[in-house]
């Protein structure tokens, strides 16, 4: 059964999570939009997670930068220009005056305890992650705020809740580790009671809490990760992830002609497609609801009328022999050359070392009895990799490379459709062909000038 189409005892409790990115909520129009969004699903209970208004976290970072080199009145403008905006925002889209007056009082309280923890910053010269995870967590908080009294202002009766109540995490303060049991208590005692008494619940994303009540946020892409783990918490139906795009698409549109949306995609596939180069979700953010079969559907805040993309461990059967077609267009390959040395015990771990020493992921590795290659899209730190690796072995370097990636769980279950790739491709020079372990992706590299032309070529055969 697809896990879209999970069933439900008597009596369980059903609700859905609605996360709205960035860019869903970046103006007064926008979060007009999402306020008519959120009207649609009512009957569902939604949980809305938001992110911070488009490129303000970048903003409260770059604050936290000037004060902390002494620039204090660079900090002060960019807080300026954080409240400016803001009050904008709530001034075009609240109509009732007594609550425009309102929340026009709590902007400026967050302003103003924005601004005594920067003046803190700047007069110990001292950047903590404890500190920036304390600034930039009044992105969400502003943006949450106005979302609400928006909703209310529209007739939606909605309560804003401090994620900080039932996100629990560890101390890493900007990279912080969920602590799942207490936030699945935390949360059902939080959420249920108002969900269930049909208001709709507003809080942010990518912000959390240590027991002791300091201020924590999860890496980047943080919001979709709170949106999984209510979702998990919850046991949701659904967790929605809206953003400025249809769905995860069959190739990048801005080089190829006629994409077309995909349907359903299972997790392991989704997670290929990001990890070479995809940009719609990382797919570790949305593990915590996957792990639990609740399906995550990617919409478009701009197209509301669309089905997006589904991702669900339980996918239909494709029309297409592939999924979908990516790339990370700059990479380089290293190809280390040790006749002597391969076959020993311990060489590639020795190589592997080096990669390690200066924390540089590698993409792709292909093995021969002499040679050893491998593709990295990381330029840190290359020269002193290239130095250390010649210490045992014979080391080439090769630029304006890019890797290309096919997608598909068919490539694992029907034959020849590898070998139908390459017969497209005949025309191109290949190199360092791999197939991954999950079998559902098979990887390439080709010359840089060529890749546009390799994109097209393969989705005109596979997609038409």
């Amino acid at each position: 059964m697809a896990a879209s189409l999970r069933i439900y005892g008597k009596g369980q409790f059903k609700m859905i999570v609605m996360k709205f990115g960035g860019t869903s909520v970046q103006d007064s129009d926008a979060i007009g939009n999402v306020v008519n969004i959120v009207k649609t699903r009512l009957k569902r209970k939604p949980v809305i997670v938001s992110s911070a208004t488009a490129r303000t976290t970048d903003t409260l970072l770059q604050c936290c930068r000037y004060a902390s080199e002494g620039n204090y009145e660079k900090a002060s403008d960019t807080i300026r220009q954080i409240k400016e905006r803001h009050l904008k925002i709530a001034k075009e889209l609240i109509s009732d005056e007594i609550l425009l007056e309102k929340l026009n009082s709590q902007i400026k309280e967050l302003i103003d305890n924005l601004r005594d923890i920067v003046k803190g910053i700047y007069l110990l010269s001292e950047l903590s992650d404890r500190s920036i995870a304390k600034v930039v967590s009044h992105g969400e908080l502003l943006s949450t705020l106005i979302l609400f009294f928006a909703l209310n202002d529209k007739g939606v009766k909605a309560e804003l809740v401090d994620a900080r109540d039932f996100m629990f995490t560890n101390m890493d303060f900007t990279n912080a580790e969920p602590l799942f049991d207490i936030i699945t208590e935390k949360a059902t005692q939080r959420l249920k009671p108002i969900l269930s008494s049909g208001k709709v619940v507003v809080t942010q994303g990518f912000i959390a809490s240590t027991t002791d009540g300091v201020t924590t946020t999860f890496s980047r892409g943080g919001s979709d990760y709170s949106a999984s783990i209510i979702g998990m918490a919850m046991n949701a139906e659904e967790v929605e992830i809206w953003t400025d795009v249809d769905g995860i698409l069959t190739a990048d549109p801005r080089i190829v002609d006629n994409t077309r949306i995909i349907k359903e995609i299972s997790f392991r596939e989704a997670a290929e497609l990001a990890y070479f180069g995809a940009k719609v979700l990382h797919p570790s953010t949305i593990l915590p609801a996957v792990e639990k079969n609740i399906p995550v559907r990617v919409l478009n805040s701009r197209n509301p009328e669309g089905k997006g993309t589904l991702i669900t461990n339980n996918v239909e059967e494709s029309q297409y022999l592939i999924k979908s077609i990516t790339s990370k267009k700059e990479i380089k390959v290293i190809n280390i050359y040790s006749p002597k040395m391969l076959l020993a015990h311990g060489f590639l771990k020795k190589v592997f070392e080096v990669f390690d020493k200066y924390k540089t992921s590698v993409d792709l590795i292909t093995t021969s009895e002499v040679n050893v290659s491998l593709t990295l899209d990381n330029d840190d730190n290359i020269a002193e990799i290239i130095n250390e690796l010649s210490g045992f072995s014979e080391v080439n370097l090769e630029e304006d490379k890019s890797l290309v990636c096919v997608v598909g769980n068919n490539l694992k279950y029907i034959p020849g459709v590898a070998k139908k790739v390459f017969q497209v491709l005949g025309d191109f020079n290949i190199a360092m062909i791999s197939q991954g372990a999950s079998l559902v992706n098979i990887s390439f590299v080709v010359d840089r000038e060529n890749l546009n032309l390799v994109l097209q070529t393969l989705h005109k055969e596979f997609f038409g």
